[in-house]
């Protein structure tokens, strides 16, 4: 199977792309090199030529999702499955080659290998914490404008599926994922109705999901993740966003699964995308748990999302 080694970008279809243009950019990306009237390419501040594609059209919807591979040698083997493209060209910005894939449900997902990387754009440091132990910060005051933060990366995305074995099995066939934790109905132990993967990169350490595939009774993306530099960042953002009058989803708060503190928002075209700081990093010896709550459990602190939230 695939050697998948970073999350590469979401792709989506909107009407106006200086509209989304205008969100990214008070979200924290910055437009890259490439775009036109017709495409919008969006980066990050670490070495992905662009993390979030928008593609004018009619009418919104999820245009699916880019997996970065290992090597061009994982290309020839996704292309030999079944209802893969062949090997071709990447006609997108960066370069490089690509093979596209359908989901079960139809959902497109894209391995890449060997786009061009892009020169890093300089951010702050992480603010040092001081916690009652340790003294991170001496001598040195935090002071934190309200204004945009800087996306780095994209860190992991969410897709309802109609059939989560068999999405996972698609998956599993030709990906090197792990599972990281499962969700089951609140109460019970079982079915498996969602998962949570991650990257296979043996002692390396990498985040507590990539991926979360659950299953549901429409098909589609339920966000995309962006990783910021830490939680001054989340919230100066938070404040920002919300002076712009932009639309609060669901945050500020700490998850359960992974630890993340989150901050999901809707960009004008009602899709829902989140800012996050300070998540569990694993290796291939994590285990997965099983969780059996509800929506609003899967929220340690802060503002709980809603019972339907997953729906």
């Amino acid at each position: 199977m695939a050697t998948a080694i970073d999350a590469a970008q979401v792709t989506y279809e909107a009407p106006d792309l200086d509209v989304m243009e205008k969100f990214l950019t008070a979200f924290g990306m910055t437009k890259a090199a490439g775009s036109d009237d017709q495409t919008l390419y969006m980066r990050g501040t670490g070495t992905q030529h662009h993390i979030h594609v928008t593609r004018k059209a009619d009418r919104q919807r999820f245009g699916g999702a880019s997996i970065e591979v290992a090597s061009f040698d994982d290309l020839v083997e996704l292309a030999a499955k079944p209802g893969s493209s062949p090997v071709q060209e990447s006609t997108e910005p960066g370069g490089g080659h690509q093979v596209s894939m359908a989901m079960p449900d139809g959902v497109i997902i894209r391995a890449i290998w060997g786009r061009e990387k892009a020169e890093p754009i300089a951010d702050r440091e992480p603010i040092a914490m001081n916690n009652i132990r340790d003294k991170n910060r001496v001598n040195s005051s935090v002071r934190v404008s309200v204004a945009p933060c800087t996306i780095a990366r994209l860190g992991h995305f969410v897709l309802h599926v109609r059939n989560h074995d068999e999405s996972m099995a698609w998956l599993n066939e030709r990906f090197n994922f792990l599972p990281s934790d499962y969700f089951v109905p609140p109460g019970e132990q079982g079915p498996i109705v969602g998962t949570f993967v991650r990257l296979d990169l043996g002692e390396q350490l990498v985040d507590h999901h990539f991926m979360l595939v659950l299953q549901s009774d429409w098909v589609g993306v339920h966000h995309s993740a962006f990783e910021v530099t830490d939680m001054d960042a989340v919230m100066s953002s938070h404040d920002y966003l919300l002076q712009e009058g932009y639309s609060l989803d669901v945050g500020v708060g700490r998850h359960m699964l992974g630890s993340q503190v989150f901050d999901y928002w809707k960009d004008p075209f009602g899709f829902r995308i989140e800012h996050y700081t300070d998540g569990d990093t694993v290796d291939s010896g994590y285990r997965p748990t099983k969780f059996n709550g509800t929506a609003s459990e899967t929220t340690q602190w802060g503002n709980r999302p809603p019972l339907e939230f997953f729906q």
